[in-house]
């Protein structure tokens, strides 16, 4: 028992050390896939040499045609020994090779094809269609070959196998685009769902704040009005004690507000301020658009809120210019200050976009445009479509503390 309780813990330790290298060596090279997906296809591959070379009786003694499966081990061994994965299409070409080498000597029933089987299944997995195709094309001009030189038999059921193949790696690749879409999908809700409960408690807290100061500064007036004019301590003291109740059991409406805003779902990142635009505009400059940024003044004058605002429109208005001008060049404009921060979006002007009717995305910017009490244009001007958004009065970050402002 002892024993076999220590080679269960070692097996363990070992699967949590390959599973750990693996999925280090899929983000690397940016394989979306689990870490057992690639164990899988290695082990066949290793196991469909290992009995090839049986077939062909090249393990004990080694023979020449043993070099055939050190070529198809080739990408496993680089990985054991520098821990890196070959590039998909390399490994393609080696393992094909290793086929190749595998099918100058004949063997009944041969698994040397079912290699290829497995690299086009990996290939199609990972890479564009095109590469995919080309691929399976090499695999059955190397299956053809085989037959034609007379080493092997059944080529019609080995290229069927070709295309099983083909046809189940790009369902994975499939599967794996849907499943990373369904994530962003669940993760852009959630986060729209938490936003939407924090700005409704915002607005309640607003509510409650304007609702009992009013009615405190009602009762407070009262009250000098009770000592100035009628010399009533009487009636003074009650309209006090009246202003004092709403106000504790505003604060109580507050509390409960805030509690509810803590006790809410976590933020998968940190929240994004103004100093991010320029990680914004590298990032859409990444994804192909030609976009530059330039930036004046301090951005220390913007606050959280500010800044967060700015930062959404700025990201709403880079996603419209890839949407639906990806080809145009566009500019980004931050100027930050005391006396107010404007941000400036623009882009060359396409046709297309010119008859570009308002949607969500400006709808959204004119919102929180209006909640910073800024003003925003969105639109063509001259040869250009623009979008920008003053906002008249920013806080500094650095010295007082910031604080709420009710109006």
């Amino acid at each position: 028992m002892a024993w076999g309780a220590f080679l269960l813990i070692l097996v363990r330790m070992v699967l949590a050390r390959v599973k750990a290298r693996i999925e280090e060596s899929c983000a690397e090279i940016g394989l979306p896939y689990p870490w057992w997906i690639p164990l899988f296809s290695t082990s066949a591959t290793v196991v469909i040499t290992i009995g090839a070379l049986v077939q062909r009786h090249a393990l004990f003694p080694p023979t020449p045609m043993a070099l055939g499966g050190l070529v198809a081990i080739a990408p496993l061994l680089l990985w054991v020994i520098r821990r890196r994965m070959m590039l998909p299409l390399i490994e393609a070409l080696i393992v094909s090779a290793a086929a190749a080498i595998l099918l100058l000597q004949p063997a009944s029933v041969d698994f040397a094809p079912f290699l290829l089987m497995v690299m086009v299944a990996e290939i199609a997995a990972v890479s564009p269609l095109s590469t995919a195709f080309a691929v399976t094309a090499l695999g059955v001009v190397i299956l053809v070959a085989a037959t034609v030189h007379g080493t092997l038999i059944g080529l019609s059921l080995y290229v069927v196998g070709l295309l099983l193949g083909l046809v189940v790696g790009i369902g994975l690749r499939w599967q794996a685009r849907a499943l990373e879409a369904e994530r962003a999908n669940q993760d852009i809700r959630q986060q729209q769902a938490v936003s939407e409960e924090r700005q409704h408690i915002a607005r309640e807290v607003h509510d409650v704040i304007g609702h009992s100061l009013s009615i405190t500064l009602l009762h407070v007036t009262g009250a000098r009005h009770a000592l100035q004019h009628d010399r009533d301590i009487a009636e003074a003291v009650e309209a006090l004690e009246e202003a004092e109740r709403v106000g504790r059991t505003a604060m109580g409406d507050i509390r409960r507000s805030v509690g509810l805003l803590a006790d809410g779902p976590a933020a998968t990142a940190p929240v994004p301020g103004i100093e991010d635009v320029a990680t914004l505009v590298e990032r859409t400059r990444a994804a192909g658009v030609d976009v530059r940024y330039r930036q004046a003044g301090d951005l220390s004058f913007v606050d959280m809120t500010h800044g967060l605002s700015l930062y959404r429109i700025a990201q709403e208005s880079l996603a419209n210019i890839a949407k639906h001008a990806a080809t145009a060049a566009a500019e980004v404009h931050l100027d930050a200050g005391p006396d107010g921060t404007r941000l400036t979006v623009r882009n060359t002007l396409l046709s297309h976009q010119a008859e570009y009717t308002p949607g969500a995305g400006l709808n959204s910017m004119t919102t929180r445009a209006g909640q910073l009490g800024a003003v925003l244009h969105a639109g063509p001007r001259g040869e250009d479509w623009v979008v920008d958004v003053t906002v008249p009065l920013a806080t500094p970050r650095s010295g007082c503390p910031i604080r709420p402002v009710v109006s």
